[in-house]
């Protein structure tokens, strides 16, 4: 019987089962388009352009969006809790500096706490030390209001920063025989003024109605404060409702970071 014949025949036929077929004899499917992706073929590169594309106008749209959220948080927590205010002039010399952003505290009488002895305060000037808010262009006085509300631009020509010589009740004068303020008739030690300055060359004595504050600048000779309001009504006093907040902390410029610190007590 003839056995080789079927074995020969299935020798030169497809693979049977079970039988492994030559690697190297067909392409894989796939391959073929995967090199081509790999090497930056047509295939991959016009649908990542297209999602590259797509993808610029949202991430603008998107920085754009995020930007005004930061610049809204800003201004709130500026309106609210700490707002940065530039020293525009030489009065609280050499306390604060011309340039100098202090971080003022509006929380700090907020809670019933009530300004004292020797905290350097901003408050609104309306009424005791300017007679009237002047007016502008309702746009400009917002813009400038945002910018100087982040610490960007000068305050409102209303703002004012001073030192609390004087509370609700006290007896002010100057000056004692040494020439010094004295409150209470307990004369001030007063280590921040302007060196070669006197605590005040105009005398006067007051007596600071309750809810009110009598205010000076540190640099007394270049200083604009209580004292030149004496013969106007309100005779120069500032009350406690138009206290903005205590300005606590010097945050600009870098070389002069820190505590503002209080004076007397």
């Amino acid at each position: 019987m003839d056995t080789e014949a079927p074995h020969t025949q299935r020798g030169h036929s497809s693979p049977g089962e079970g039988e492994e077929r030559p690697r190297f004899a067909f392409s894989v499917p796939g391959r073929t388009g995967a090199r081509k992706r790999a090497s930056g073929g047509p295939a991959s590169g016009a649908p990542a352009n297209r999602r590259a594309s797509s993808r610029g106008p949202l991430t603008w749209r998107r920085a754009g969006v995020l930007g005004v959220i930061c610049t809204v948080f800003l201004l709130l927590f500026s309106n609210f809790v700490v707002q940065p205010f530039l020293i525009p002039s030489r009065s609280m010399e050499p306390t604060l500096q011309v340039g100098d952003r202090v971080l003022v505290n509006k929380l700090a009488y907020r809670f019933g706490d009530r300004p004292s002895r020797g905290d350097i305060v901003v408050f609104d000037g309306t009424g005791s030390f300017v007679r009237e808010r002047p007016e502008g262009n309702p746009v400009g006085v917002l813009l400038h209001g945002a910018a100087s509300a982040l610490g960007l631009a000068e305050p409102s020509d209303t703002d004012f920063v001073k030192r609390v010589v004087g509370v609700g009740g006290d007896d002010v004068v100057c000056c004692d025989a040494a020439g010094r303020v004295a409150v209470n008739g307990v004369p001030l030690d007063e280590p921040y003024l302007y060196p070669g300055d006197a605590p005040s060359k105009v005398p006067f004595r007051i007596v600071v109605p309750l809810g009110s504050l009598w205010v000076m600048g540190d640099h007394r000779s270049q200083s604009r404060d209580s004292r030149d309001h004496l013969g106007e009504p309100g005779g120069g006093m500032v009350p406690v409702d138009m206290v903005i907040g205590r300005a606590d902390w010097i945050g600009w410029p870098v070389s002069r970071w820190g505590a503002v610190g209080g004076g007397h007590g």
